[in-house]
């Protein structure tokens, strides 16, 4: 249940997609008390989507526990110094240090673009075509949920992995982790090695990349053991 003390969660999504992906999350979260906001990216550049995540933040009536998927966990990272943060939660997502969003993503999505460049849409990254995307980022999902998600992936800006964050939030703020160990977009060894560099509190799930939507119950799960754990210190 929401704590007496903190009772706001802010939801940042990652890249191809939109806020509403979190539906289960905040479904699940919602029922237990908490209030729910979801940022949408403009995915363009870091700048964009942390200016987003920050006017989110503006409007909360007190401290937050700030949650980012996939490439929402650099955002996290940037945007995550506000003042209305209390704690931030990587759900399979990035660890980004000062200086690039992190060698990691820079490196798989730079291939990535490279091998598929669109003239037409200079600086657009490649999403991943349906043959592809069920097995790679939603495997654990129904083939006609996984082809939905596939078909209405959003245009993401190589900028925005390429960006840099000037004072990452976990040096500062507690940060808790969900590794996901069927994840096939962020290697689970990977993810522990984020988790670990940034002092998170980790939790394991048997899901794909897409456990937010798989799995909901099990991301508001850790959202909510942060609260909790904010609220007895």
């Amino acid at each position: 249940m929401a704590t007496d003390t903190l009772r706001n969660v802010v939801l940042v999504h990652g890249g191809f997609v939109d806020g509403s992906g979190w539906q289960g999350v905040y479904g699940s979260l919602s029922r237990d008390g908490f209030r729910v906001s979801i940022v949408q990216n403009p995915t363009l550049s870091l700048d964009g989507d942390a200016a987003a995540t920050r006017s989110i933040l503006d409007a909360q009536d007190g401290p937050a526990v700030l949650a980012g998927h996939s490439y929402g966990g650099a955002i996290i990272t940037e945007a995550g110094t506000h003042p209305n943060v209390a704690a931030l939660v990587y759900v399979c997502a990035f660890r980004a240090g000062q200086g690039r969003v992190g060698r990691l993503a820079h490196r798989r999505l730079s291939r990535r673009r490279a091998a598929a460049a669109d003239p037409a849409a200079p600086g657009r990254l490649p999403a991943p075509g349906p043959d592809k995307f069920h097995a790679s980022f939603a495997a654990d999902l129904p083939d006609s949920q996984a082809a939905f998600m596939a078909d209405s992936q959003v245009p993401w800006n190589a900028a925005a992995p390429a960006g840099t964050i000037t004072d990452p939030a976990w040096r500062a703020k507690p940060s808790w982790y969900l590794v996901t160990t069927q994840d096939r977009m962020i290697p689970p060894p990977a993810q522990h090695t984020m988790a670990g560099r940034i002092g998170a509190t980790v939790s394991e799930v048997a899901a794909s990349h897409s456990v937010y939507v798989s799995q909901p119950e099990a991301v508001a799960s850790l959202i909510a053991q942060a609260a909790a754990g904010l609220a007895d210190q």
